[in-house]
């Protein structure tokens, strides 16, 4: 747990002498989205990952009602003094924990360099303690991907294997090629097996050629593969934790950079 008394400047020392973790913004589909995204959550979690879930999902796409949560503080709260990061942390049994982020992703590029540094030193300090950081973001967004989502160096798309998992996927694949992304992973849940999740995504990829055109990589079946494996199959160890320490120095730079309209 994080102590809220904790100086901020020797947890960030700490840090850099650590590996920073694996940053993914994901999207999930289908009628059971939020029960999606919480199970390639726990997935990716597995037996030795801490999970931190930065959810910028409003409305009934946020996973606290999923995850029996009440909404809780969000991140941009951090700024007026009155809240400690133990305050703002959810603990979820499985993962490390949960932070609200959806008016923080709003306001970020808005915020004047100092407001904006605070922010990122918050997460800085949250990232010290996770292996993974998993940005939730809502389907509806896509075709406005937030800073968080922009700096991400990896995008997950979990799609149900249902008609509404299908045309949801598509839409999210199509917003997101529309603004810039490149390659997505792809995990597939509630399938009726290993094989019937192949050929939904085997479909979904040969529409995604032929219409978008941006390249979809299979990570697995969500119930049954290693999706954390996938998502940290990197060519070095030295790029792998760059990905990961380059999204905050994005972050820090969010107001310029988004303007500009980075790559995805």
């Amino acid at each position: 747990m994080i102590d809220g008394r904790e100086d901020q400047a020797a947890g960030l020392r700490r840090l850099f002498r650590q590996t920073p973790p694996a940053v993914v913004a994901f999207y999930a589909t289908g009628r059971y989205r939020a029960a999606n995204a919480i199970l390639a959550a726990r997935r990716i979690a597995g037996q030795r990952q801490r999970v931190l879930l930065l959810d910028e999902a409003a409305g009934r796409e946020a996973l606290a009602e999923a995850l029996g949560l009440a909404p809780g503080p969000d991140l941009l709260q951090m700024l007026d003094g009155r809240l400690t990061l133990a305050g703002l942390l959810q603990p979820v049994p499985g993962l490390f924990g949960r932070v609200p982020t959806a008016a923080a992703a709003l306001a970020l590029p808005l915020l004047d360099d100092a407001r904006r540094a605070c922010l990122v030193e918050a997460m800085r300090v949250l990232h010290r303690h996770a292996g993974f950081v998993l940005i939730h973001a809502g389907c509806e967004s896509a075709r406005d991907p937030s800073p968080f989502v922009q700096a991400a160096p990896q995008r997950l798309l979990v799609a149900e294997a249902s008609a509404s998992g299908a045309t949801g996927a598509y839409r999210v694949i199509k917003q997101l090629a529309a603004a810039g992304a490149g390659s997505l992973h792809v995990t597939v849940a509630r399938a009726r097996g290993s094989a019937d999740a192949r050929d939904f995504f085997a479909s979904m990829q040969a529409l995604v050629r032929r219409h978008v055109g941006v390249p979809l990589v299979w990570l697995g079946e969500a119930e049954s593969d290693d999706l954390a494996a996938g998502l940290t199959r990197s060519p070095s160890p030295a790029s792998a934790r760059e990905a990961g320490a380059a999204f905050l120095r994005r972050l820090a730079g969010a107001g310029g950079w988004r303007a500009a309209g980075a790559p995805g």
